[in-house]
Protein backbone atom coordinates (compact mmCIF):
# COMPACT_ATOMS: atom_id res chain seq x y z
CA UNK A 1 0.00 0.00 0.00
CA UNK A 2 1.60 3.69 -0.85
CA UNK A 3 2.15 5.58 1.58
CA UNK A 4 0.03 9.10 2.00
CA UNK A 5 2.88 11.14 0.72
CA UNK A 6 3.32 9.27 -2.17
CA UNK A 7 -0.10 9.13 -3.03
CA UNK A 8 -0.33 12.82 -2.51
CA UNK A 9 2.37 12.94 -4.52
CA UNK A 10 0.96 11.27 -7.36
CA UNK A 11 -2.26 13.14 -7.06
CA UNK A 12 -0.80 16.69 -7.38
CA UNK A 13 1.31 15.55 -10.55
CA UNK A 14 -2.10 14.35 -12.20
CA UNK A 15 -3.89 17.76 -11.13
CA UNK A 16 -1.07 19.41 -12.21
CA UNK A 17 -0.72 17.96 -15.84
CA UNK A 18 -4.14 17.73 -16.57
CA UNK A 19 -4.22 21.66 -15.67
CA UNK A 20 -1.56 22.37 -18.04
CA UNK A 21 -2.91 20.68 -20.87
CA UNK A 22 -5.73 23.00 -21.61
CA UNK A 23 -3.63 25.66 -21.63
CA UNK A 24 -3.22 27.86 -25.06
CA UNK A 25 -5.97 29.91 -27.01
CA UNK A 26 -9.12 27.91 -29.34
CA UNK A 27 -9.28 28.65 -32.52
CA UNK A 28 -7.22 28.24 -36.15
CA UNK A 29 -3.51 29.37 -36.47
CA UNK A 30 -2.66 32.95 -36.56
CA UNK A 31 -1.02 34.03 -39.47
CA UNK A 32 2.43 35.67 -39.41
CA UNK A 33 2.49 39.47 -39.21
CA UNK A 34 3.27 40.56 -42.85
CA UNK A 35 1.66 37.56 -44.56
CA UNK A 36 0.56 38.09 -48.06
CA UNK A 37 -3.61 37.47 -47.71
CA UNK A 38 -6.33 37.17 -50.81
CA UNK A 39 -10.03 38.05 -50.16
CA UNK A 40 -12.37 34.89 -50.99
CA UNK A 41 -15.96 35.58 -51.38
CA UNK A 42 -18.00 32.89 -50.13
CA UNK A 43 -21.34 30.94 -51.70
CA UNK A 44 -23.57 33.09 -49.46
CA UNK A 45 -21.95 36.47 -49.91
CA UNK A 46 -19.68 37.15 -46.98
CA UNK A 47 -15.61 37.60 -47.44
CA UNK A 48 -13.10 36.02 -46.01
CA UNK A 49 -9.06 37.16 -45.69
CA UNK A 50 -6.93 33.87 -46.37
CA UNK A 51 -3.02 33.74 -46.29
CA UNK A 52 -1.75 32.82 -49.69
CA UNK A 53 0.65 29.68 -49.32
CA UNK A 54 4.15 29.96 -51.29
CA UNK A 55 4.83 27.46 -53.88
CA UNK A 56 8.13 25.86 -52.99
CA UNK A 57 8.75 22.41 -54.34
CA UNK A 58 10.12 19.33 -52.01
CA UNK A 59 13.23 17.27 -53.78
CA UNK A 60 11.17 14.12 -53.51
CA UNK A 61 7.98 15.62 -54.82
CA UNK A 62 8.23 13.86 -58.10
CA UNK A 63 8.53 10.30 -56.57
CA UNK A 64 5.66 11.00 -54.70
CA UNK A 65 3.15 12.44 -57.13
Amino acid sequence: MPSPIRAAAIAATLVLAVGLSACGRRGPLEPPPGAPTTTVTKSDGTTEKKVVKPNRPFVLDGLLN
